[in-house]
C-alpha cells in the first residue's frame, strides 16, 4: 500500500515540477531571450538543472514544449493582424513596426528570426511563417507600386535579422531613439502615401 501511495506522490511531484519548469522557462525566456543558461530557468522553478533535462530532455525539448507561450502566439497575432489591414501600403507599415516593436520588447523573437536553435522543430516552423508574410506583402506591395524599386523579400527579412542582431549583440538603444530608426526603415522601404 505504501509503495502505491510513493509511486502516486511521484507522480504529482513530476506532474507539479514539469508545470513549474515551464511557467519559469516563459518567463525567463522571455524577459532574457531562448539562450538563457538552464540554470536560470531551473533556480526560477526551484528545481535541479537535471530535473529540466530528465522532464524535457534539455533546452530543444523546452522550447518546442514553450515557444507557444513564449513567442509563437504574438508573432501570429501580428501576422494575422497585418493579413487584416486594408491598403497594401498600411499593411507593410503595420507590419514593419510592429515586427519591430515586438523585436524590442522580447529578446525571445530575435532567437526566433535568427534560427538560434535549428534542432527545435516548433521554432523552425515559426521561422517558416515569417518568412511567408515576407514573400507576401513584399510581392503585394511591388504589385501596388508601393515599394521602393528593387525592394525584395530577402531585403525584408534581412532587415529583421539585422536588427535582430543589433539589438541582441549591440547596446540597447532607448526606445525613443528605436521608434525614429523605424520611421526612416518605413520612409526607406514604403514611404507614406503623399498628401492627396
Amino acid at each position: 500500500m505504501s509503495g502505491v501511495r510513493s509511486a502516486a506522490t511521484l507522480r504529482m511531484d513530476a506532474r507539479r515540477n514539469v508545470d513549474r519548469i515551464r511557467v519559469a522557462a516563459v518567463e525567463v525566456f522571455r524577459d532574457q531571450g531562448l539562450a538563457v543558461p538552464l540554470e536560470e530557468v531551473a533556480a526560477v522553478a526551484n528545481v535541479s538543472k537535471a530535473t529540466i533535462f530528465n522532464r524535457f530532455g534539455g533546452r530543444t525539448g523546452l522550447i518546442d514544449a514553450v515557444i507557444d507561450d513564449v513567442v509563437a502566439a504574438e508573432l501570429r497575432a501580428i501576422i494575422d493582424d497585418t493579413r487584416s489591414v486594408p491598403g497594401v501600403r498600411e499593411r507593410i507599415r503595420h507590419y514593419v513596426r510592429a515586427i519591430r516593436d515586438l523585436q524590442y520588447r522580447l529578446p525571445a523573437v530575435n532567437d526566433v528570426l535568427l534560427q538560434e536553435f535549428p534542432d527545435s522543430e516548433a521554432l523552425m516552423a515559426l521561422c517558416h511563417v515569417a518568412g511567408a508574410i515576407h514573400d507576401d506583402l513584399v510581392a503585394e506591395g511591388h504589385a501596388a507600386g508601393v515599394l521602393a524599386r528593387g525592394f525584395t523579400a530577402g531585403d525584408l527579412h534581412a532587415l529583421t535579422l539585422d536588427n535582430a542582431l543589433a539589438l541582441k549583440h549591440g547596446d540597447r538603444p532607448s526606445r525613443t531613439d528605436y521608434e525614429r530608426r523605424t520611421a526612416f526603415v518605413l520612409a526607406g522601404v514604403c514611404p507614406e502615401a503623399p498628401p492627396a
